[in-house]
């Protein structure tokens, strides 16, 4: 497939592209600046996600948005898939977006999230709050095929590849140790892993080891 990756140097979306030029799609990365990336072989589109236009994205299969907004502004969030909702509309190029755990619910009637719980660190409230609203927003969006990928609690940087996971749906769950947990390299592979396979469309799924 041809693949563009947004946020191609951030932590999940470096690994994600290693993944992706692993099973040999043709992967661009789109990034503001191209000296941070790691993988130099790639092809590059050199510019803010906001300046983003239609024409930039339609020549990709699937678009990958792994952008991260920094913790002082998560209303980037939602701004930022927004405007990637915008330009995508009645395309036929699929977006797959790199989630949040705080929007996974803790109950069957979906009333309460994780980040509502009391354990839930409050640095990242903020941000948890930004991703939930933008995905909130994500679901009345009907003319982009959409995927919504969320990773376990623990989203561990520093965390090995086990190549195993479970997908799990809209609700937070956890292993038999009461742990909800996830390597960024587990979750690059879970989530290529949906890049190929996964044909739903505008549905939310989780994955955790």
């Amino acid at each position: 497939m041809k693949i563009g990756i947004i946020g191609a140097t951030g932590k999940s979306g470096s690994l994600i592209l290693a993944e992706a030029v692993n099973r040999q799609h043709e992967v661009t990365a789109i990034v503001r600046n191209k000296e941070k990336l790691v993988n130099k072989t790639v092809p590059v589109l050199e510019k803010d996600l906001f300046d983003l236009e239609t024409l930039d994205l339609i020549q990709f299969d699937v678009v990958v948005d792994a952008f991260n907004a920094p913790l002082d502004n998560p209303v980037l969030h939602e701004t930022s898939l927004a405007h990637l909702t915008e330009i995508l509309a009645d395309t036929k190029t699929r977006l797959v977006i790199v989630g949040g755990a705080g929007s996974l619910y803790l109950n069957s009637e979906h009333t309460l999230q994780l980040q509502d719980g009391a354990d839930f660190p409050e640095a990242f409230k903020p941000i948890a709050k930004g991703m939930g609203q933008a995905l909130n927003a994500l679901r009345e969006v009907r003319n982009v095929d959409w995927l919504y990928i969320s990773p376990a609690a623990f989203f561990d940087a520093e965390g090995k590849k086990s190549g195993t996971y479970i997908l799990a749906g809209e609700e937070f769950t956890v292993n038999k140790q009461n742990e909800s947990y996830i390597s960024y390299l587990d979750y690059a592979q879970a989530f290529m892993d949906q890049v190929e396979t996964n044909k739903e469309n505008h549905v939310r799924i989780s994955v955790r080891n």
